[in-house]
C-alpha cells in the first residue's frame, strides 16, 4: 500500500466498529472474519438523529445564557449601542464562516469529537490533546456553568423582583439543573433530544415575542438610543468585546461532536449548520435592536437579567413570563451542551487520551453514561464562582485558540493530502480568513487583559505534563496499572457499561 493511501486509510471515517456484551475473538488471519454489522441490539451509539433534532440541537446549544447575558459584556467594551450591534453582526459572520469550514470537515472526517478528532488526524496526538484537555477541563463545563447560572438567576428573579437573589440559592439551583440533565442524558438520547426540541421551541418564542415588541417600539419611533456615543477608542477593548459577543454564538460546532449519531451526515450536517446559524444571528440582532428601543446604556450595563429589566418596563403584570422563558431557554442550553459535551469525553477515551471508563456505552440505555457524568461534575466544581463575566474571559480564549487550531487543519490537509475525500469543500479563502481573524481577538486582548489570558495559558500549560506522564509514558509499573485497572472494573460494574471490542482486544 502507497504511504497516501495508508495516510487515507487512518482516516477516521465513519466507525462502524460496534460494542459487544460478549467476549470478542481474535479473528483468524487466515480467515478473516467480517465486521459485526449495526443492529438494534447492537450497544454503540446510534444514528437516531434527523435533521430537525440537528437544527435544534445548534439552535438549542446556541441559545443558551449568551443573549441574555452578553448584551451587558459586548456593551460595556464598545461604549455605545450601535458599536455594540456591529460587534453581534460581525461575531454572527465570523460564526458563519467557522461553521461553513467545518462543515467540510465534518463531512471528511465522519469520527465523534469534531475539532479534536480533526487535530489528532492532521497535527498529532500531542496537540490533539491539549485541544481535548482544554475543551474537557475548561470550556465545556466552564459554559455548563455559565448557562446554568443564567438559568438559576432567571428562575429565581420572579421570587427576588426588587433585590439581588442570595448567591448560595442561585449556585445550588445552579446544581439542581445540571444533575436533572445529566440523569436525561445517561437515560436515554432520545429523551435528551426531545428535552432539546421542547426548550428550544420555548426559547425562540421568548425571543420572537422580545423582536415582535421592538419592532412595535421602532414604529413608535423609539430610536434615541441608536447612535455612535462614547465609543470605545481603546481597540483592545473592542476586540474584548468579541468574547462576549462570541460565547454568545458558542456552540455553533457541537453538531459535529454527535455526528456518529445524525442520520445521513452529508447531508444533513451542512444544512443543519446553514439554517441554524443563519436563524440565529438573525435572531440575535433583532433581539439586540429591542432592548436598545427600551433600555439605555446605563439601565443594560446595571442589569444582569436584561430581558428581565426589558419586560418589567413594557409588560407590566404579564412580565414574568419573560423569565419563565429565559429560564426554559437556558435550561435547554445546558442539555445541549452535556449532550454534546459527553461525546468529546467518549471520543478522547477511546483514542486511549482519557480514562478508558469514559469510553464505554451504558448496556441498556446505549448512552455514553460515564462520559455525562464527568461533564456534570466538573461543572459543579465550577459553581463554586458565580461570577459569569471572569467565566466568559477564561473560557473566550481557550476556545478560539482551539477552533483556530482546527480550521487550520483544511489548509494543512489540502495541502498534504488532495487526494482525500471532501463530499465539501470550501474556498481557502474562508480559512484563512478565519485564522487570521482567530489570531486577533487572541492575541490583542492578551494586552487589555494580561492576568486572565495568564490564567488562560497557564490552564492550558497544565496538559502539557498531563500528557507526558499519562499518555506518552506507556511503560508505568505493574502496580500502577493494576490500581488504575481495579478502578475501571469497579466503576465499569458500578454504571453497567461495556467497552468497545477494539480497546478490550
Amino acid at each position: 500500500m502507497s504511504p497516501k493511501a495508508e495516510a487515507y486509510a487512518s482516516v477516521p471515517h465513519k466507525d462502524n466498529e460496534t460494542i459487544a456484551i460478549l467476549e470478542i475473538p481474535e479473528p483468524d488471519k487466515a480467515n478473516p472474519v467480517e465486521k459485526p454489522t449495526m443492529t438494534d441490539e447492537t450497544i454503540e451509539l446510534k444514528p437516531k438523529m434527523t435533521l430537525l433534532n440537528g437544527v435544534t440541537v445548534i439552535v438549542g446549544s446556541i441559545i443558551g445564557s449568551g443573549i441574555f447575558v452578553s448584551p451587558s459584556g459586548v456593551l460595556k467594551n464598545t461604549g455605545s449601542v450601535n458599536m455594540a450591534l456591529v460587534v453581534w453582526i460581525t461575531s454572527g459572520i465570523f460564526s458563519m464562516i467557522g461553521a461553513y469550514c467545518y462543515a467540510e470537515l465534518g463531512c471528511m472526517i465522519r469520527k465523534t469529537g469534531a475539532d479534536y478528532a480533526y487535530i489528532m488526524v492532521t497535527l498529532g496526538k500531542f496537540l490533539a490533546f491539549i485541544r481535548l484537555w482544554v475543551e474537557c477541563m475548561i470550556v465545556r463545563p466552564c459554559t455548563v456553568a455559565i448557562v446554568a447560572l443564567t438559568f438559576s438567576i432567571y428562575a429565581v428573579k420572579f421570587f427576588f423582583p426588587e433585590c439581588e437573589p442570595p448567591d448560595e440559592a442561585v449556585r445550588i439551583l445552579a446544581a439542581v439543573c445540571i444533575c436533572i440533565l445529566a440523569f436525561v442524558n445517561c437515560w436515554d438520547v432520545s429523551w435528551a433530544t426531545a428535552v432539546q426540541d421542547i426548550f428550544t421551541y420555548a426559547k425562540l418564542l421568548a425571543l420572537f415575542i422580545i423582536i415582535a415588541t421592538g419592532l412595535v417600539q421602532l414604529g413608535r419611533g423609539k430610536t434615541e438610543n441608536f447612535n455612535w456615543d462614547d465609543t470605545e477608542t481603546d481597540f483592545t477593548k473592542i476586540a474584548l468585546s468579541f468574547y462576549s459577543g462570541l460565547f454568545a454564538y458558542n456552540g455553533w460546532n457541537y453538531l459535529n461532536f454527535v455526528i456518529e449519531e445524525l442520520q445521513d451526515p452529508v447531508r444533513n450536517l451542512p444544512r443543519a449548520i446553514a439554517i441554524s446559524i443563519i436563524l440565529v444571528t438573525i435572531v440575535y440582532v433583532l433581539t439586540n435592536i429591542a432592548f436598545y428601543t427600551t433600555l439605555s446604556v446605563p439601565e443594560v450595563l446595571g442589569s444582569e437579567a436584561v430581558a428581565v429589566k426589558f419586560a418589567e418596563v413594557l409588560y407590566g403584570p404579564m412580565a414574568f413570563l419573560i423569565p419563565v422563558f429565559v429560564a426554559m431557554s437556558t435550561f435547554g442550553g445546558v442539555n445541549g451542551i452535556l449532550l454534546t459535551s459527553s461525546r468529546l469525553f467518549y471520543a478522547g477515551a477511546c483514542q486511549g487520551q482519557m480514562p478508558e471508563i469514559l469510553s464505554m456505552i451504558q448496556v441498556n440505555k446505549m448512552t455514553p453514561a460515564p462520559a455525562v457524568l464527568s461533564v456534570a461534575a466538573l461543572s459543579l466544581v465550577y459553581l463554586t464562582s458565580s461570577n459569569i463575566f471572569a467565566l466568559i474571559n477564561y473560557t473566550g480564549f481557550a476556545t478560539w485558540v482551539s477552533i483556530g487550531l482546527a480550521v487550520f487543519c483544511i489548509p494543512w490537509l489540502r495541502w498534504k493530502h488532495p487526494e482525500w475525500d471532501r463530499p465539501i469543500k470550501v474556498h481557502l479563502f474562508f480559512p484563512v480568513i478565519y485564522i487570521i481573524a482567530t489570531i486577533f481577538i487572541t492575541v490583542v486582548p492578551m494586552i487589555s487583559t494580561p492576568v486572565e489570558t495568564g490564567i488562560g495559558i497557564g490552564i492550558i500549560a497544565t496538559g502539557i505534563p498531563v500528557y507526558f506522564i499519562f499518555i506518552a509514558w506507556k511503560n508505568k509499573p505493574v502496580f500502577i496499572k493494576k490500581i488504575i485497572c481495579g478502578v475501571t472494573v469497579c466503576l465499569q460494574k458500578l454504571f453497567v457499561v461495556v467497552t468497545p471490542p477494539s480497546k478490550s482486544n
